[in-house]
C-alpha cells in the first residue's frame, strides 16, 4: 500500500486553477458591477490569469501546503484555507485593487469580500474533496504508512491494538517490533519480531519506515535518550506513547481526539517557509559564485596539473542529510595515492599537500566545486560539513549525539568550520561537533548570514586551516 508521490501535484493543479477562476469570474465581476463598464478579454486580463495563480501556488509551495498531504485532516485543511485565502487576498487587494478607480469607497470592501468567498470557496471544495478521498482510502486500509514499534510488552501491545483495531484508523501499517529486552515477546504473535536496538537502523531501510512508535514501559524510560540518538537523522515522524507523569507534567500536547494521544518529537529546525527561502538563496548564490569563479575553474586547474600528478578534481563519498550518501567535489590539494594506507586526516604540516594544495585550503579555493554539490541538492551552503563513515563511526564511540548533524543538509561551511577549519584528528571533531550542534539548535536565516560573512573573511585573510 505505497503512497503516490504525484498526489500533492493534483493538489498544485486543483490549486490553480481555483485560483485562475476565481480570479476570472471577480474580474468580470468588478468590471461589471463596481467599474459599470463592458467586460472585454484585455491584455490585463490575460496578464492577470498568467501571473495571480502562479502567485498562489508559489505562495502554497513556500508555506508548505504540499507537504504531507496524506497527513492532513478536513479541520486542518479548512482552517488553513481560511487562513491562506484571507491573507492572500489581503495581499492581492493592496497590490492589484486598491487603485481602482470606484464611485464609494465601500466597493472596496465589497470588491475585497467577493475575491475573498469566492477564492476560500473553490479552493476549499477542491482541497475538501481530495482530502475526503485520502482519509476514506486511509480509513479503508488502501493507504498507510509503514512503521514500527519499539518495545514489546504490555504498553505496545495495547497500543498496538488500539490503532489497529480503532474505529479511526490512523494508517499505520505495522511492518514489525524491536525488542528492548529479551522479555519483549506479547507482540510477536501479531507482527513480526525486527531484532534488538542494533538492528534498528536495518529494520528502517530495509521496510522503508515512515513513523515509529516508542511504547517502551515506564521502567525502561533510561534507554529513550538511546533510542532518540539511535534514530535521529532519519526523515521519520517519531512518536512517543506518554505516562502519567508526562501528562501530569504538561509536556503532552496532541489534538487527536478519538485516536491515541502521542507526543510527537518535532524534527524540523526550520519552519517550511524558511527551508524553502533557504534552499533558494543556495540555488541563487551558488550560481552567482560560479559565474565570478568561472577565472578560478579555468586557472585552478592548470596548476593543479602543474604541481603534481593526478586528477584535478578529487571525489570521495560522504554522508548526508538523513544519513544519504553522495559524492563530493573539491579540487585535488594532495598527492597522488595519499590515502594507500586507509583513511587519514590532513594535518597542518602534512607532507602529503602539494604546494598549490597549501594555498587552496588557505583560501578555501578548494572548497569551490562544492557549488556544484548545492545545485544538484546534496548540500547546502550553510550547514555542518559532511564526513566519511569511517570517521562518522569513531565520533559517535565519544559522542553519540553526532547522529543529529544527520538531521539538516551538510554545507560548504559551518559554524564549527569558522571556528576550527579542518580537523586533524578525531578530538578535533568532536570539539567541533559542539558548534555544529549549536547551530542545529539555533538555526535561521540570519545565522547563516553570519556564518557566510565570516568565511568570506577568512576567505579574504587567507586564514583557512
Amino acid at each position: 500500500m505505497k503512497k503516490k508521490s504525484s498526489t500533492k501535484y493534483i493538489f498544485l493543479v486543483f490549486d490553480y486553477l481555483s485560483a485562475l477562476l476565481s480570479w476570472s469570474v471577480f474580474f468580470y465581476f468588478r468590471k461589471t458591477q463596481i467599474e459599470n463598464i463592458p467586460f472585454e478579454f484585455t491584455e490585463r486580463f490575460y496578464l492577470g490569469l498568467i501571473i495571480i495563480p502562479l502567485l498562489w501556488v508559489i505562495a502554497y509551495w513556500l508555506f508548505g501546503a504540499y507537504d504531507n498531504v496524506y497527513r492532513k485532516h478536513r479541520m486542518q485543511v479548512f482552517s488553513k484555507t481560511l487562513i491562506f485565502s484571507f491573507t492572500g487576498v489581503l495581499c492581492l487587494f493592496f497590490l492589484f485593487i486598491l487603485d481602482d478607480t470606484v464611485t464609494e469607497y465601500s466597493d472596496y470592501y465589497t470588491s475585497f469580500i467577493v475575491l475573498f468567498c469566492l477564492h476560500f470557496i473553490l479552493t476549499l471544495l477542491t482541497r475538501f474533496i481530495l482530502t475526503t478521498s485520502i482519509v476514506k482510502n486511509i480509513h479503508q486500509k488502501k493507504i498507510g504508512f509503514n512503521t514500527i514499534i519499539i518495545g514489546g510488552n504490555e504498553k505496545a501491545f495495547e497500543t498496538f491494538n488500539e490503532i489497529n483495531d480503532g474505529k479511526n484508523y490512523g494508517g499505520n501499517i505495522f511492518k514489525g517490533y524491536i525488542r528492548v529486552n529479551g522479555k519483549d515477546t506479547i507482540l510477536k504473535e501479531y507482527i513480526p519480531e525486527l531484532g534488538t536496538l542494533p538492528d534498528l537502523h536495518f529494520a528502517i531501510q530495509n521496510n522503508d519506515i515512515e513513523e515509529i512508535i516508542i511504547a517502551v514501559e515506564s521502567n525502561e524510560h533510561k534507554i529513550l535518550e538511546t533510542i532518540i540518538n539511535e534514530i535521529e537523522g532519519y526523515d521519520l515522524i517519531i512518536k512517543i506513547i506518554p505516562d502519567t507523569y508526562d501528562i501530569l507534567s504538561s509536556s503532552v500536547k496532541t489534538s487527536s481526539i478519538f485516536g491515541t494521544p502521542f507526543m510527537e518529537l518535532k524534527t524540523d529546525i526550520l519552519p517550511k517557509w524558511q527551508k524553502r527561502i533557504k534552499r533558494g538563496i543556495d540555488i541563487f548564490l551558488s550560481i552567482i559564485a560560479i559565474l565570478i569563479l568561472i577565472p578560478a575553474y579555468i586557472v585552478i586547474p592548470f596548476l593543479i596539473k602543474k604541481s603534481s600528478e593526478g586528477p584535478v578534481l578529487f571525489k570521495q563519498i560522504r554522508i548526508g542529510l538523513h544519513g544519504d550518501e553522495f559524492e563530493i567535489y573539491k579540487f585535488r590539494t594532495m598527492k597522488l595515492n595519499s590515502e594507500k594506507n586507509g583513511p587519514q586526516l590532513s594535518s597542518e604540516n602534512d607532507p602529503r599537500i602539494t604546494k598549490i594544495g597549501k594555498f587552496l585550503r588557505k583560501t578555501r579555493l578548494d572548497e569551490i566545486p562544492q557549488f556544484i554539490n548545492v545545485l544538484k541538492g546534496e548540500m547546502s551552503l550553510v550547514g555542518p560539513r559532511p564526513e566519511r563513515q569511517f570517521f562518522i563511526d569513531k565520533i559517535i564511540s565519544e559522542a553519540p549525539h553526532y547522529k543529529h548533524l544527520h538531521k539538516v543538509q551538510p554545507g560548504i561551511t559551518s559554524w564549527g568550520q569558522v571556528k576550527y577549519g579542518y580537523a586533524e584528528n578525531v578530538n578535533e571533531m568532536v570539539q567541533r561537533l559542539k558548534y555544529d550542534m549549536l547551530y542545529i539548535k539555533n538555526q535561521s536565516l540570519s545565522l547563516d548570514f553570519k556564518i557566510l560573512l565570516y568565511t568570506v573573511i577568512i576567505v579574504l585573510k587567507r586564514k583557512g586551516k
